[in-house]
């Protein structure tokens, strides 16, 4: 509950900043797992930032929207706009250096439910055929990899 109630305060943070801007010199910088379902990031970047990235909302972002669930906003990365799209459940870390406040989260459900399979990557990330097809671990001759061969009978 105390969780939910937290992401709650980043969710209303975001929504302050949506319709009011930025204040003074706050800033906030936001860490999220990029597996964690839902999140859509280009492909370049989830293949540069496989596990987790930290984005600042600062003095050039745009498009910032904010859901129940959810916010996206699009960022400069190269001199190249990008929209990026992450769930409240998906924020790892969420702080404002200009009032020394940070708070930091667990990912809501870390299990196998709530983080992406490689088989379920939008098409905005890495895709599955790249791993090897439907998002199974394959050895050097493509052949599937099961963990079934490791366990004790």
């Amino acid at each position: 509950m105390v969780e939910r109630a937290l992401r709650g305060v980043v969710r209303d943070a975001l929504t302050l900043v949506s319709q009011q801007g930025l204040p003074a010199d706050h800033h906030f910088y936001i860490t999220f797992a990029t597996r964690h379902a839902g999140v859509q990031i280009p492909r370049y970047l989830y293949e540069q930032y496989a596990d987790e990235m930290t984005i600042v909302l600062q003095y050039q972002f745009y498009g910032l929207d904010v859901e129940a669930d959810r916010f996206g906003v699009t960022l400069s990365f190269g001199g190249k706009h990008e929209r990026l799209v992450v769930p409240f459940a998906a924020i790892t870390t969420f702080a404002d250096p200009a009032v020394n406040f940070a708070l930091q989260f667990q990912t809501a459900g870390d299990d196998e439910d709530d983080l992406l399979a490689e088989k379920e990557l939008s098409p905005m990330t890495t895709p599955a055929d790249e791993e090897g097809g439907e998002g199974q671990p394959t050895d050097d001759d493509g052949n599937v990899v099961t963990l079934d061969s490791f366990r004790k009978k």
